[in-house]
């Protein structure tokens, strides 16, 4: 084991699969010499080569063509937009091209790409640097779409997306890269390096796509999020000490229904957390399944808690997205619901 912020696990998760496979290649802005904007790829080309990891041009839509062109033609790309807000002219070539071939040759062609972005705010990055776009990926047959919350799950999921013959999606929350935070007034609760989650195993290990995971076990309510929201779904229930059964979802794209149910079933209740915005949010997806699945176990309405329907701000980011304060309101609400 080593301990390792979620930069250093993403990081091993490539080295590892470089040096396993030399069908992997990594590129993108900066990827190469840079070693990324925030460093996630740094050493890599020194110590596998220009061939295999390197720079390209400012061209999202470049970028995700050409890996779809290698994929197809037999090597495992692991492609880098420089934030999530970038992605949006590559895609044409994720929905149309990446996430259809499989289906489109009748299965005579895979597209074993990964595409990873940090995601969500946190840096005062502003609109055009810190949005949260799962749910336009989620809306597409063909794709998976993978949200990690820490060092380990980072590793283990990114080696088995790399692994994986069809197209992911790879979301890194930004405002994890080097420690979990909890909500207020942007101090960190841990940095990895005391965290169990950021115990990380060396060399090669998966965590299965498709998966969820309960991270706090409980009996009143079921709280469902992903990424930097499981931290503050945590503090929030630890601070108004109601007894929150916390499901880290970790895959949106297949979802663990079968997890999600269990949970609900035994709770009766459910709330909802996401940094994105509310309206078409993933978080209505989840709504939907709970309902149709968990309807005779209900004993209240179903709560969301989400970013708000407005552009991102600059300076008021942390009275933007959901803290433990608003998360704390919900559960009280459901509680009394």
């Amino acid at each position: 084991m080593a301990r390792m912020t979620m930069i250093e696990a993403i990081r091993d998760a490539m080295d590892v699969k470089m040096t396993q496979d030399r069908r992997v290649v990594v590129f993108g802005e900066d990827v190469g010499y840079f070693g990324g904007v925030f460093r996630c790829t740094q050493g890599l080309q020194a110590k596998h080569g220009k061939e295999r990891c390197f720079d390209a041009p400012i061209n999202e839509g470049g970028i995700v063509g050409a890996a779809v062109g290698m994929a197809t033609y037999g090597l495992r790309p692991c492609v880098e937009i420089q934030f999530a807000d970038y992605v949006f002219p590559a895609y044409d070539q994720i929905t149309q091209e990446a996430a259809r071939i499989r289906f489109r040759s009748n299965q005579d062609f895979t597209c074993p790409l990964v595409i990873r972005m940090p995601t969500g705010g946190g840096i005062f990055g502003g609109q055009c640097h810190s949005q949260s776009p799962e749910a336009c990926f989620t809306h597409v047959a063909g794709l998976k779409v993978v949200i990690p919350s820490n060092p380990y799950d980072a590793k283990g999921l990114l080696i088995a997306a790399i692994e994986d013959d069809d197209p992911v999606i790879f979301l890194e929350p930004k405002r994890l890269y080097n420690g979990p935070f909890d909500g207020h007034h942007e101090r960190k609760i841990v940095p990895w390096a005391q965290h169990e989650l950021g115990e990380v195993p060396e060399g090669h290990y998966t965590v299965p796509l498709g998966k969820a995971i309960v991270r706090r076990p409980g009996a009143d309510v079921t709280v469902l999020v992903y990424g930097t929201m499981v931290h503050v779904a945590q503090a929030a229930a630890e601070e108004i000490g109601i007894d929150a059964e916390i499901i880290d979802i970790r895959t949106l794209l297949p979802l663990d229904l079968d997890t999600i149910e269990r949970s609900v079933a035994k709770t009766g209740r459910c709330v909802i957390v996401h940094e994105a915005t509310q309206t078409s949010g993933f978080g209505a997806e989840l709504l939907s399944v709970v309902q149709e699945a968990c309807f005779y176990h209900l004993e209240a309405p179903i709560i969301r808690v989400a970013g708000y329907d407005a552009p991102y701000p600059y300076a008021q980011e942390w009275a933007y997205f959901p803290g433990p304060d608003r998360v704390g309101r919900a559960l009280r609400d459901v509680m009394e619901g």
